[in-house]
């Protein structure tokens, strides 16, 4: 059997070209194999109206649009396991296809069907929401490195499920881990008129269920803060200095495990560097 690939959805947009950078840079950290996939649309013509001879078809546009991608990506990492796929689709539904036989699926936030002056668009945020791996959306990427990756963790299944990832990023980057736990308004709460929402103190449950695992993984370099902001906008001032943030796709809303709740959807709007969303136990375990 096939180790599971990171699978880099790739259509020669800026974001796309960004976000196999990082796929090929994690496959070689991680030593997994890379996948490059390129989706191509079943309503487009295989003879261009701008094909100069009879050979220039979209196909071979495509072939030649993926080798260089392949070769591109070898350079970032010559000893991985490189492999392309052509495949024909709706963007979203194929790769989230993909994503079931996938260690992680790597997209750009805005592809060349994109809306100017959108942060995120549809396909980022259709995967986010329907993957059954890992998603990491790249919008743009660090300057300078820091090592540092960041958690928004509330104690959620899928919060625990985007620890243990981003424990394997860190591992892997020999970097630090940042858990970071905003306090939470509880649903519907009636609070005084003129009043904000009574913010729910939960920090000593979720102050003792990390330092339980920081005591089961004593190679993983963790600190956590308490945060008083929301968590959308103290994961979005975390993001200026870490190389990544790690999210669960959901947290304790009750959504569904294939949609992606508010903090996951804002941060990858707000976020200023990569931004993996991590289904939690139902949405990977389904076929």
């Amino acid at each position: 059997m096939m180790p599971a690939s990171i699978v880099a959805g790739f259509d020669d947009s800026r974001s796309a070209w960004s976000a196999l950078g990082w796929a090929a840079a994690d496959a070689a950290r991680r030593g997994l194999h890379l996948r490059i996939v390129h989706v191509r649309e079943p309503w487009c013509a295989e003879h261009p109206m701008d094909a100069s001879v009879e050979t220039d078809t979209l196909t071979a546009r495509c072939e030649s649009m993926l080798a260089g991608a392949a070769a591109h990506a070898r350079d970032t990492a010559p000893d991985t396991p490189i492999s392309t796929a052509l495949v024909t689709g709706a963007v979203t539904e194929r790769l989230v296809t993909e994503s079931e036989a996938a260690d992680t699926v790597v997209a750009g936030s805005r592809g060349l069907g994109g809306f100017a002056g959108l942060v995120l668009g549809s396909v980022g945020l259709g995967l986010a929401a329907h993957a059954a791996c890992p998603v990491v959306v790249v919008r743009r990427l660090p300057r300078a490195p820091t090592g540092e990756v960041v958690v928004g963790y509330d104690g959620s299944p899928a919060a625990e499920r985007a620890l243990e990832y981003a424990a394997k990023q860190v591992v892997a980057r020999q970097g630090r881990l940042h858990a970071l736990h905003g306090l939470r308004s509880p649903p519907a709460a009636p609070h005084p008129v003129g009043f904000g929402p009574i913010m729910v103190d939960d920090g000593d449950d979720i102050a003792r269920r990390l330092a339980e695992w920081r005591e089961a993984h004593p190679g993983v370099e963790l600190s956590v803060s308490m945060s008083f902001e929301h968590p959308i906008a103290a994961l979005s001032a975390a993001s200026r200095t870490a190389d990544l943030v790690v999210v669960g796709s959901v947290g304790l809303s009750g959504l569904p495990a294939n949609r992606l709740g508010s903090v996951g959807h804002s941060v990858l709007h707000r976020a200023h560097c990569p931004v993996a969303v991590v289904p939690g136990p139902s949405a990977a375990a389904q076929p």
